[in-house]
């Protein structure tokens, strides 16, 4: 499966907000939207004009797709699953997106970035209702444990970023025992509970076309 490698501050200049790609640096004076509030590129400072409709839609789903991680072909596959649901498609995808292990891992503060959850899913350190699970698109159900089970040296990094990341707090539908490093779901994530700045609608106009 394919991944982005480029440098990440240029994904948050492009959306003109902070996506917290890089974890703690995202809060710091090296921030890349703080230190060039304009798209990157060679023509970056020049680029105006108002966005068409289509563009609108077409940089909602960029956005998204570069807050949870995920390339196109995930993306399509929630949409899927959304579109199929009872329920309203844009909250579906999200909360499907929401559900994804490895958003879990930095919703409970484990993870500084969504890419770091991801890797310390794939490095067998997670484990749900004491199985381990190494796939980062997992997604979790109501009342599952997860538990952080491993070298004490993974610990003592993981127990680091939740110092790190303390000041985010934990979504109201997770429950976590930060000494202990285990958690559990409470329930299945609600639109309310995603903080960030989402107009899922024009998700939802732009693969309904």
């Amino acid at each position: 499966m394919g991944k982005y490698l480029g440098p990440s501050c240029r994904l948050c200049r492009r959306e003109a907000m902070k996506l917290f790609l890089k974890g703690t640096r995202c809060y710091t004076e090296k921030c890349g939207v703080a230190k060039r509030a304009f798209p990157p590129g060679q023509h970056g400072q020049a680029r105006g004009g108002k966005l068409s409709n289509y563009g609108l839609q077409l940089r909602e789903k960029q956005k998204v797709k570069r807050i949870y991680g995920v390339m196109e072909r995930q993306f399509r596959r929630y949409f899927a699953i959304a579109s199929k649901s009872k329920g309203v498609t844009g909250k579906v995808l999200l909360q499907e997106l929401e559900r994804r292990l490895d958003n879990v891992m930095f919703r409970l503060m484990f993870a500084t970035s969504h890419m770091q959850a991801r890797q310390i899913v794939r490095h067998g350190s997670v484990y749900v209702n004491g199985r381990r699970v190494d796939i980062p698109s997992y997604s979790i159900k109501q009342g599952e444990v997860i538990e952080i089970k491993g070298k004490e040296g993974v610990k003592k990094a993981i127990r680091s970023n939740i110092e790190l990341s303390k000041d985010r707090g934990l979504p109201a539908w997770l429950e976590a025992d930060l000494q202990e490093l285990k958690a559990r779901v409470l329930r299945l994530p609600d639109r309310d509970d995603i903080q960030m700045p989402i107009h899922e609608q024009l998700i939802v106009e732009l693969y309904s076309k």
